[in-house]
């Protein structure tokens, strides 16, 4: 995690936790991309950002929004450290499921009780 003065502003610009680079590998990654840790064990090559999230996603699955907020790091930092670890084969990263696939619940409500009048 970058560090903070006691006023809370960062004693380092979040960027430099990416090496500088502003761009991440791969323009797939979005706030609602759901991340996973694959179970690896954390080595030493894994830079102190990174084994964050990793830690982070060892309980489960977090959307990358929510990993940046744990952070205190800008979304765009986080996308960057998340593409560098799917790359690394250390992460799985999904993307989220588009409006369109989503269930129906009011359909799925009248289906559950057309069965429940079934069973009767």
């Amino acid at each position: 995690m970058t560090p903070r003065q006691s006023s809370g502003r960062r004693l380092v610009p979040a960027y430099l936790a990416t090496g500088g680079r502003a761009r991440p590998s791969r323009n797939t990654l979005d706030r609602l991309t759901l991340l996973h840790g694959v179970g690896m064990p954390i080595t030493s090559e894994v830079r102190p950002e990174e084994q964050r999230i990793l830690e982070l996603l060892q309980p489960g699955a977090l959307s990358l929004a929510e990993v940046a907020a744990h952070l205190h790091l800008p979304v765009s930092v986080v996308k960057v450290l998340v593409a560098d670890l799917v790359d690394a084969g250390r992460l799985h990263a999904r993307p989220p499921i588009p409006e369109a696939e989503q269930f129906d619940r009011q359909i799925l409500e009248r289906v559950l009780d057309g069965l429940r009048s079934l069973k009767c």
